[in-house]
């Protein structure tokens, strides 16, 4: 922890990156969700293979695996961390489309953020394949689900706080 009493501040009150060498390697996951609201038109184009610009969920899929490994790179003060598998998932529902990313690694420190950032970039990613159609296309609902692994161990998300 910082001087500050927070972890990411220091005695100054800047950011810094928390120190995570001493923490314990463990075997740690985390699975996020969330979901973007389409048009019916979207929904039928998606279950028919109709999307003009090609596969929108295996792009959206790939997205999602690729923001996982490259969270760092957008999130300030997260750890490069070595992946050791990322699952993406959707499922076209009625007037939406469920995401939900897990993330594995082998680490001083979890996936949490991975795992977040897969789910918004996977939604991100269809919005792009889908715009044309439905230009109110939106994310929503995105959160941690589960974790496992570190010090604090399994942690799961309330029932009753998803929208």
């Amino acid at each position: 922890m910082g001087e500050s009493g927070f972890t990411h501040l220091d005695a100054n009150g800047a950011a810094w990156m928390v120190d995570v060498s001493g923490k314990e390697i463990t075997v740690r996951t985390a699975r996020a969700s969330g979901r973007v609201l389409v048009s019916a038109e979207v929904v039928a184009l998606l279950r028919s293979g109709g999307i003009p610009k090609g596969d929108a969920l295996a792009v959206a899929r790939i997205a999602g695996i690729q923001a996982a490994k490259r969270t760092p790179d957008l999130i300030p003060l997260c750890h490069p961390l070595a992946i050791h598998a990322v699952a993406v998932d959707l499922s076209v529902e009625d007037d939406h489309v469920a995401i939900s990313a897990e993330v594995r690694t082998a680490d001083r420190t979890g996936v949490e953020m991975e795992a977040l950032t897969s789910v918004a970039v996977a939604g991100l990613a269809l919005i792009d394949m889908v715009k044309a159609i439905d230009p109110a296309a939106s994310i929503e609902a995105v959160r941690v689900e589960l974790k496992t692994g570190g010090k604090s161990g399994t942690w799961v998300a309330p029932q009753g706080r998803t929208p």
